[in-house]
């Protein structure tokens, strides 16, 4: 897939919640200064159109939302979804979960429309926080809906939860996400690299 990607005439649309959006409505390019942004500086001058429609604070059933705005407008060859750590972390903070089930049915409303080629990324957590161990009871049964609709749906499944844990092991969980969910700089170069491994 990754000689796809290299054409310049694809569009790969990179869909999300803060982790993707990295502030891309205030960059010119529209990148943000993520994963998104350090994509776009690896694949080179032969890089696909790149286009970062990520929103802070998003859930799965907010991208549902605005998915034909968003992203069936672009008409993209290639979409790249990372979504679901909000539909956790809303559980813990605000008292607002979301379930499995309305988890499961707001992903899949995203990829039921689409023709173009699909690369799920896993959400991710690391505990760095006391309480965030509880978290997993809520996430990892997500996690298993993504892993779940990637196979159902012939997507290239990003393992970012594996691999980010795995990493911290090595190096320290707030080296890669100091509050556990949003990727420092490392994080996202960590992301970034895994995103192409794994397509390539």
């Amino acid at each position: 897939m990754i000689e796809e990607l290299l054409d310049p005439r694809r569009t790969v649309v990179f869909a999300g919640d803060s982790v993707t959006d990295c502030g891309r409505r205030e960059d010119p390019r529209g990148l943000g200064d993520g994963y998104v942004r350090d994509l776009f500086d690896s694949l080179g001058p032969q890089r696909p159109r790149i286009v970062n429609v990520g929103i802070s604070g998003n859930r799965a059933a907010d991208l549902e939302a605005r998915w034909q705005t968003d992203v069936l407008a672009h008409r993209p060859d290639v979409v790249s979804v990372l979504i679901g750590i909000n539909d956790t972390w809303r559980r813990y903070d605000k008292n607002d979960p979301t379930s499995t089930e309305s988890f499961e049915r707001s992903y899949r409303a995203l990829l039921e429309p689409l023709q173009a080629k699909l690369i799920l990324v896993e959400p991710f957590l690391l505990a760095v926080k006391d309480d965030q161990d509880a978290w997993r009871e809520d996430l990892d049964p997500k996690i298993e809906v993504v892993r779940r609709l990637a196979s159902e749906y012939g997507a290239v499944l990003v393992p970012a939860d594996v691999e980010f844990n795995r990493q911290a092991a090595l190096v320290g969980a707030t080296t890669l996400a100091d509050d556990g969910v949003h990727p420092t700089a490392a994080g996202h170069r960590l992301l970034a690299d895994l995103w192409q491994r794994t397509i390539s």
